[in-house]
């Protein structure tokens, strides 16, 4: 079995990376970046729910007659260019 060269960051390797994120972006605008980041995701989540109604709703309806009914198709037979 493979193991993986990049696993799920631990307990030790998750405070690093808090404290990186404090050190580039400072505390004060850590609430700030959250909020967006739940605004941002709110809306996303309103937006494909939106769509999923969408697609309900065309599926829901019928298609008109003249989509449903197939016409026949003739082949186009090619001219014999010697009989002519």
């Amino acid at each position: 079995m493979l193991n993986p060269l990049i696993a799920m960051p631990g307990g030790a390797e998750w405070l690093i990376i808090l404290a990186i994120v404090i050190l580039v972006f400072g505390a004060a605008k850590l609430p700030e970046l959250a909020r967006g980041t739940g605004q941002a995701l709110r809306i996303f989540k309103a937006e494909t729910k939106g769509l999923r109604d969408d697609d309900d709703k065309d599926d829901d309806k019928e298609l008109p007659t003249s989509m449903t009914e197939e016409s026949p198709v003739t082949p186009e037979t090619p001219v014999d260019k010697n009989n002519t």
